[in-house]
């Protein structure tokens, strides 16, 4: 990205988080995000449609255009009667719908809502229910519920947002002109820019809003948010091109955006993927909607959130990528699921953790020549107990398992627990793969690589990779796989053959096989180096008995005797 472009969308995204967070004082953060991001998707739907009306407006005035619309057969280029005759075109729904514009009532538009948030505050508005004019009535008395209608006549004019929207305005407990003040707020958002489209705009605005609540949340709000690094560099190295990408445990849909971007940005298509999520929580559900249906990206979410295990929305999905970031070592996940599931290929998972049900499930929804990345504590690559190291010796032994990285400490905002990536595959042959990258055959090879020291802090208590670092971790990845340029490196990356994982009783901690790095000899002889240090040594035992005895005396001068 262009660094203008940089410095427009951070002045943005400052002033709106700034701004917003002062309207927090009467909600906690778990409602705020969804009365933001919900007003934040009202506003984009209407921007999107008023920026198509004026196209169409000089659409119809271009005699050169299919839709021109000849003043002379009205009263003319100035006349009421063509002015009328433009603004009832402009009206026509399938105008919009056919260049895959959401058709915005005129009750759910931004400025329908801006001029009469003041208004309801201290009268009432009467407006048609459904979005429709003619028919039925019904009468505002707050904000909150002229938000609410907003977003009920969207949902009743776009079947495809039916159930997504979480029209809750009405029961916030909030002071109205609070509510109105954030429409204001919201308003300011500009998009309109020299080189970026609204809907980059919007997207960008909406993804750090995620991440922004997902701090201010905690452990709860860090669920549906996997810190953006982590979610680039599993899709970098997956290479999401073109097929089914699937999320079994999706929260916001972090890594569909990113394989938007990751598309975008290598010049290809995002209509060559289709976007298969799951998700149990509702409110998160309709975020990962929304999020998709900002974008622009068609999404197949299931009929409605559903736990993954009990109620799977795509029993028949065989995806080509797989990727996820499931709650970490999750207890009690079993209930209403069978010992004999036909997920359970490689064995039983056991009750007290679900890290290899998760797993197991992804394996079960991967095509033949899928691959899958995804996040899991650090005890998956090494426990034994309850039938996890059965399951994890059979992964190996079926050569399921093709790269394993451990990830530093302080990556997420919600646990404190070291975590993993795991990358399978179910093909190890030689075979070019979506992105038109050959690959050699790696059947009997698994890549470790250790990845604890890359990252800097970005602030006192989480830590973040530069692109720098993922794309090394990346380009190492992809030179293994293709055996173009790689080399193993003592103590961060190794290519190593299953008979030595055998060796190390299918342990697949990447610090068992990376081994340390070479240290330099610095010329010094052992019996000078050790003169040397044992002095030191000396030195700092006649201090520490020093300090000891002042410490005693001082004690003793005020009655104390150690």
């Amino acid at each position: 990205m262009k660094t203008t472009e940089q410095q427009f969308l951070n002045s943005l995204e400052k002033k709106l988080w700034t701004s917003a967070d002062k309207l927090r004082s009467t909600l906690d953060a778990a409602q705020y995000k969804h009365t933001v991001l919900g007003l934040v998707f009202l506003k984009y739907v209407s921007d999107s449609f008023d920026i198509r009306r004026e196209e169409l407006t000089e659409q119809f005035k271009n005699e050169d255009h299919e839709y021109f619309l000849d003043p002379e057969e009205f009263d003319g280029a100035d006349g009421e009667e063509y002015a009328e005759a433009i603004a009832e075109e402009l009206e026509e729904r399938d105008y919009y719908t056919e260049v895959n514009v959401f058709w915005v009532p005129k009750q759910s538009r931004w400025e329908f809502l801006q001029n009469q948030n003041k208004v309801v505050i201290t009268g009432e508005l009467e407006v048609s229910e459904g979005g429709s004019s003619g028919g039925k009535t019904k009468k505002i008395r707050s904000v909150g519920q002229l938000i609410d209608n907003a977003l009920e006549a969207i949902e009743h004019d776009n079947p495809k947002l039916k159930g997504v929207l979480n029209k809750r305005y009405t029961q916030l407990q909030i002071d109205q002109s609070k509510l109105g003040e954030l429409i204001d707020l919201i308003a300011t958002v500009p998009f309109k820019h020299e080189s970026l489209d609204s809907k980059d705009i919007l997207g960008h605005v909406y993804e750090y809003f995620l991440g922004q609540f997902a701090l201010a949340e905690g452990k709860k709000g860090g669920q549906f948010y996997t810190p953006k690094s982590i979610v680039s560099l599993i899709v970098q190295m997956l290479e999401p091109f073109k097929g089914r990408v699937y999320d079994p445990a999706m929260g916001s849909g972090g890594f569909f955006v990113q394989s938007e971007h990751f598309i975008s940005a290598h010049k290809g298509r995002i209509g060559d993927v289709s976007i298969y999520g799951q998700e149990y929580n509702h409110t998160t559900w309709q975020l990962a909607a929304m999020n998709m249906a900002i974008r622009g990206i068609d999404f197949n979410f299931g009929k409605e959130p559903a736990n993954t295990y009990t109620n799977d929305q795509h029993p028949d999905l065989r995806a080509d990528f797989v990727m996820a970031n499931p709650p970490f070592n999750m207890k009690e996940w079993d209930t209403g699921v069978s010992d004999d599931d036909p997920r359970w290929q490689y064995g039983t998972p056991p009750s007290g953790n679900a890290n290899f049900a998760w797993l197991q499930h992804m394996l079960y929804h991967l095509a033949p020549n899928g691959s899958m990345g995804l996040l899991l504590a650090n005890g998956s690559m090494s426990s034994n107990t309850n039938n996890e190291g059965a399951i994890r010796r059979a992964l190996i032994e079926n050569d399921l398992v093709e790269c394993m990285i451990a990830l530093p400490g302080q990556l997420f905002t919600n646990t404190q627990i070291p975590a993993c990536i795991w990358f399978l595959t179910k093909n190890k042959s030689e075979r070019t793969n979506s992105r038109g990258r050959k690959l050699r055959n790696r059947k009997g090879e698994v890549l470790f690589i250790d990845a604890r020291n890359l990252g800097y802090m970005k602030d006192r208590v989480l830590r973040d990779f530069t692109q720098d670092d993922l794309n090394k971790v990346t380009e190492l990845f992809h030179n293994w796989q293709s055996g173009e340029s790689y080399e193993d490196e003592a103590s961060f990356v190794k290519s190593t053959k299953l008979e030595e994982l055998e060796k190390h009783d299918y342990i697949l901690t990447p610090g068992r096989y990376v081994g340390a790095a070479a240290e330099e000899d610095d010329g010094v002889p052992f019996a000078e180096k050790m003169a040397l240090l044992t002095g030191q040594l000396k030195e700092q035992f006649a201090e520490s008995d020093r300090l000891e005895a002042e410490i005693k005396v001082n004690l003793a001068g005020l009655g104390y005797h150690v």
